[in-house]
């Protein structure tokens, strides 16, 4: 499984990528683990130790969904358990894709300071009170739900109205895909 941010989920999903010999990334490993009609489909890093025809990992690296690959770190294979899985230690990893998250989040387009800080006081307020008065918090969450819905229907009829379809664009404003970028637009669209 990978790292994600609640923020920008599945466009930034980060792994702990396997690197070959000539600096290449192996094609995704298959796994059927069990019954189920469909297969496992990774390429993480531990997929790749030689076994059952795949390649056997040089070295390691943090990689993201969104192509972006950080510094590659080699593999010793001769560790006490002989496969080199056991011994690895994926900690720089997680730090390099850590730091490439905080350069998307710097990439995104800044909210004004008043609008963050009432977003992190509404938080700061939701939050215990969900604890204590869970139904003023689930009152005060579908209003605020209500709310988001009618900004964000209006943001997208305005990118609608303007004729704006710079998906790229409005997706690295979002720290997001452009496919997710037109799907955020268009499920906003849609809503009535």
């Amino acid at each position: 499984m990978g790292w994600t941010t609640e923020e920008f989920g599945e466009s930034h999903e980060g792994i702990v990528g396997a690197v070959l010999d000539d600096g290449s990334e192996p094609k995704p490993a298959y796994f059927d683990i069990g019954s189920d009609a469909e297969l496992y489909r990774t390429s993480e890093w531990w997929a790749y130790d030689g076994s059952m025809g795949r390649p056997r990992a040089a070295a390691v690296r943090a990689s993201c969904a969104c192509g972006w690959r950080g510094p590659s770190t080699p593999v010793a294979w001769d560790g006490p358990a002989g496969d080199g899985l056991e011994d690895l230690d994926v900690s720089a990893q997680r730090r390099d894709w850590d730091g490439h998250i905080r350069t998307v989040e710097r990439r995104t387009v800044p909210l004004p300071a008043d609008l963050a800080a009432l977003l992190a006081a509404l938080e700061d307020k939701l939050i215990p009170l969900a604890e204590d008065a869970p139904a003023a918090a689930l009152r005060a969450a579908a209003a605020l739900d209500r709310l988001s819905r009618r900004a964000g229907r209006e943001a997208a009829c305005v990118l609608e109205e303007n004729g704006d379809r710079r998906w790229e664009t409005l997706g690295r404003a979002l720290g997001i895909d452009a496919d997710r970028a037109r799907a955020l637009v268009t499920h906003y669209l849609l809503l009535r």
